[in-house]
């Protein structure tokens, strides 16, 4: 090769000296690039031009094209010939055999640099073997219905194409024109004289255009990277249409298939029972998730954001936002819409109003799940986005990382989101996405270090360093941004690093708009430019493919291992259950409840079967207890103590009256709701014998109270029930001699119930008498002795007085004081008082009594008005006045349970129950024992093994 070369070298030479004479005219040779200059002579005979091959598309690309061409530095050229240059032909060759080797390492290491700058653009660009499932299905079908040989037949063959190359025959042509120019006293050797004196000035110039070359080749370089960056959006952009459409088509029903969104709908319901199963991660939840965290305000709700590409989240200006994790399961779907897990609202994203109505209800979720005296909440908000385009994931917003606990938090805010922060990082397969602000300083970061203790050796962390833009101004040099991407400032280590521009600050920009400002920043920024960051570390749409990739790779790896470790965990269940409870079925919360709410439903429809018999005799007998201290002490007491008979009617009739207005329609309803409350008590915690189950009766007496509490009898009745009272006792007339005695008995018991009470009394009052003291061994104190002598004085006064009044008057209090004294008694008049209201009671309910049987033969004097009769029975009249309206008032009150308040009753238990059966922490409370969580963790490890299986089987059919 080389001789061949030299005898083009020697043939050039006697070429150029041969020709005696040159022409005065540009030379094409300077108009040609430098590579041109080294094609050989198209005239020797040993070597033949040849057209030179098609050039292969990513020739298209090379930065090698671009270069800027160096005009050789040629004098004007004068005529004449100059006989002091002789050695002239040596000199022009030493300057071709130079120019040979320019030649040959121009050719060398450009050739070197185009191979290197190619395989850089090869590794750079992304496989698209993980992006088929992006072109539509009949794209691959299209073989099918095209005839492609057809096609290929149609196109022109290979010598047609030759035909469009440059014909460089013509080109070779123009090196005739240089034996002109090296003819001895020819222009040509003026021009290399010059060229000869400028040598040391080329060699200044060559240093120079190396720089601006490898200058120009990286520009070229980010310029490419940018057009293939562009490119992939548009098809991107173009495929998002496509999907949209087959999309909305699936959705119409004309083409029924699976889609991958179904894929991340399935994942992300696994994780939804998962919350609920195991909220603390602790032993079984090891699912992958991509965890958000970062300092607060360092741009994690941004970055969520670009990637779901909707301003979803509330915004504050320095104000923590997140309050509680935000579970953001991200799916392709037709349309741009959100909703909620317990909701079916659908949010338009493309819409203003429906964006804000979204961040409005997320920020309501997020403060009605911060419970009292908190700040943040370790309830999870489950948010489902779906929209064309998106990466299909499952990321979880948490809590930004503080370092100092500002006024209106809560004490424990600090620690409480490290603890919810490390109860997500602990999952081993969960992927971590460090937030770090770019704008301020890295040391003052606090979520590395955390990041680094939950990932050592960060094999599943990615990091992402916000606000660029303006680190990049405010940083003094741009190496230390370097230092923070590659994580050399931090102890943390990452998978991979990332730099992203999430809009200038101003809440109301759009995601197009900072889609725009983020690719305009990074197009110019000298980052790129200087080789600081690679341009697949750069835009959040690189970050979003990189955390889906790493996402679903990292579901790939740990979901069958998770499903088999469900499966044990359910064998163990199953095992345990049938060991301790052989012939229980297994029943969950949710199922118990709902066996409980038919037995109490049950319950309250057997208080309509309750005879109305019983409803009367038990409201008759409870209501005059009630009732019958004022009937006595207040009615029949201070009527009796009346001289004759008209006195007694008209005291008693006036009590009466008195009594009915204010006090007694009140007192009879209270008596009815208590004795529904007790029935209904009593059928509720009643034991049925084998069937009772005592796992209810805590969820039965919250019931219970829950539904007397909100019951509230009717307000009318009491004004009914007055009136109909009112008239049972304007009744005096007895139509018979059976309701005369029932009359006396009902006295009689009365009276004679109050007479043992009031023996009770006197007995506590003087103690034991001497039989007692006898037979138990037990005395009298001295308080007992002074109430005993005291007894036996105002004993001696009733004997001495039988019409005695009720009252003693005080000239009696002192003789019974100063009797008392004689004997060495000292009696205080307040316990002489006493003493005498109890003697005395005691004295009127036995005479009383005597006139009660009296009168059993006085039915027929009533008859006559008791006229020619010494024998008086107004109180019998009273007592058949009162044991008449007590009938009545029960047959009353009895109507209205039945008809009215048990059905109210009812109405109210159901409510009751729905409310209940809604709050999944009443449940819990209610319904709890080994039982019950061993049946409710069985459910829920068969749901997530089955649900997990279903997503096995998708994926594998996906593969």
């Amino acid at each position: 090769m080389w001789r061949t070369r030299a005898a083009a070298a020697c043939v050039i030479c006697r070429s150029l000296a041969n020709s005696s004479c040159g022409i005065k005219r540009k030379s094409p040779l300077q108009n040609l690039h430098l590579v041109s200059r080294s094609i050989r002579h198209p005239y020797y005979p040993s070597s033949k031009f040849q057209r030179p091959p098609l050039r292969i598309s990513i020739q298209l690309f090379s930065s090698l094209n671009r270069l800027p061409l160096r005009k050789t530095k040629l004098l004007d050229v004068k005529y004449g010939y100059q006989s002091h240059r002789n050695f002239w032909l040596a000199r022009l060759a030493s300057r071709l055999l130079k120019l040979r080797y320019l030649i040959l390492g121009s050719a060398v290491g450009g050739g070197y640099t185009a191979k290197k700058t190619y395989d850089q653009w090869k590794d750079m660009m992304p496989d698209l073997d993980e992006y088929k499932w992006i072109v539509p299905d009949f794209i691959w079908e299209l073989d099918e219905h095209i005839d492609f040989e057809k096609l290929i037949k149609a196109l022109p063959d290979a010598d047609d194409l030759a035909k469009l190359v440059p014909d460089f025959d013509k080109i070779g042509e123009s090196f005739t024109s240089l034996k002109g120019f090296f003819s001895p006293g020819s222009p040509g050797e003026t021009a290399f004289r010059a060229t000869d004196q400028g040598y040391d000035n080329d060699k200044q110039y060559k240093k120079v255009s190396d720089k601006e070359k490898i200058d120009q080749l990286q520009e070229e370089l980010l310029r490419t990277q940018l057009k293939y960056q562009r490119m992939l959006e548009r098809l991107e952009k173009e495929n998002k249409e496509l999907r949209k459409l087959v999309l909305q088509r699936d959705d119409k029903g004309i083409h029924q298939r699976k889609l991958k969104k179904s894929l991340i709908d399935m994942y992300s319901e696994v994780l939804d029972i998962l919350s609920d199963y195991d909220a603390s991660y602790n032993t079984q939840d090891h699912l992958p998730r991509v965890v958000v965290v970062g300092d607060q305000s360092a741009g994690k709700t941004s970055v969520l954001e670009m990637i779901a590409q909707a301003r979803i989240f509330p915004r504050g200006s320095g104000e923590m936002m997140t309050r509680s994790p935000v579970k953001v399961t991200l799916s392709e779907g037709p349309h741009h819409v959100a909703l909620f897990k317990d909701s079916s609202r659908e949010f338009d994203l493309t819409k203003e109003e429906d964006l804000a109505a979204l961040r409005n209800e997320i920020e309501i979720r997020m403060r009605n799940s911060v419970k009292e005296g908190c700040t943040v909440s370790t309830e999870t908000i489950s948010l489902s986005v779906k929209g064309p385009g998106l990466q299909r994931m499952v990321l979880v917003d948490l809590p930004g990382v503080i370092s100092t606990v500002t006024s209106g938090m809560a004490p424990d805010t600090k620690e409480t989101i490290f603890s919810i922060s490390k109860a997500y990082m602990q999952n081993p397969n969960a992927i971590i996405l460090c937030i770090q602000d770019g704008s301020v300083d890295a040391e003052r970061s606090i979520v590395t270090d955390l990041v680094s203790q939950m990932d050592p050796q960060g094999k599943r962390t990615i990091f992402v360093l916000t606000k660029v833009d303006l680190a990049e101004k405010n940083v003094a040099s741009p190496s230390r941004i370097q230092q923070i991407i590659e994580g050399k400032l931090f102890p943390m280590k990452a998978l991979g690093y990332f730099a992203v521009v999430t809009g200038k600050g101003n809440s109301s920009e759009s995601i197009e708009s900072i889609k725009e400002y983020e690719e305009e920043f990074f197009q110019n920024s000298k980052l790129l430019k200087t080789c600081m960051l690679k341009a697949h570390q750069v835009t959040t749409k690189n970050l979003s493919l990189a955390v889906s990739d790493c996402f679903w790779k990292m579901v790939r790896e740990s979901v069958e291992q998770q499903a088999d470790a469900f499966k044990a965990t359910r064998f163990n269940l199953e095992t345990e259950w049938k060991n301790n409870y052989p012939r229980l079925r297994e029943l969950d919360r949710n199922e118990l409840f709902e066996k409980a709410k038919n037995e109490i439903l049950d319950e309250v429809i057997s208080l309509t079967q309750v005879t109305p018999k019983h409803w009367e005799e038990i409201l008759q007998k409870t209501l005059w207890e009630r009732v019958s201290t004022h009937v006595i002490e207040n009615i029949y007491l201070p009527a009796a103590q009346t001289m004759n008979s008209g006195t007694f009617n008209t005291t008693v009739d006036i009590k009466l009256k008195q009594w009915t207005d204010k006090q007694l329609p009140n007192k009879a309803v209270e008596v009815a709701w208590e004795t529904l409350q007790e029935e209904f008590s009593r059928f509720m915690t009643e034991q049925k014998g084998k069937e009772h189950d005592d796992i209810f009766d805590k969820l039965k007496q919250a019931v219970k109270e829950e539904s007397i509490k909100r019951h509230k009898w009717n307000e009318r009745a009491e004004d009914s029930l007055r009136v109909i009272q009112h008239n049972a006792l304007e009744d005096r007339s007895i139509s018979d001699k059976q309701q005369w005695d029932a009359a006396i008995h009902f006295m009689e018991e009365t009276l004679q119930s109050r007479l043992k009470d009031t023996e009770s009394v006197i007995e506590d009052m003087v103690g034991p008498d001497w039989k007692k003291r006898w037979l138990y061994w037990i005395g009298r104190t001295k308080e007992q002795n002074i109430r005993n002598e005291t007894k036996n004085e105002l004993e001696k006064l009733i004997k001495c007085n039988e019409e005695h009044a009720a009252y003693l008057a005080n000239d009696e209090v002192t003789t019974v004081r100063k009797n008392l004294e004689a004997r060495g008694i000292t009696v205080d008049p307040c316990l002489i008082k006493d003493t005498w209201h109890q003697i005395y009671r005691r004295y009127f309910l036995k005479t009383a009594l005597n006139h009660c049987n009296l009168c059993r033969r006085g039915f027929y004097y009533y008859q006559r008005h008791f006229v020619d009769s010494e024998l008086e029975c107004n109180d019998i009249v009273l007592f058949w006045r009162i044991q008449r309206m007590l009938a009545i008032t029960a047959n009353t009150l009895r109507q209205q349970l039945t008809n009215t308040e048990v059905r109210r009753l009812e109405k109210n238990v159901k409510e009751v129950l729905e409310d209940f059966a809604e709050d999944n922490e009443k449940k819990v409370k209610l319904l709890t024992g080994k039982r019950v969580q061993l049946a409710e963790d069985l459910k829920k490890v068969r749901e997530i093994q089955e649900k997990l299986e279903a997503f096995i089987e998708a994926l594998h059919q996906e593969k």
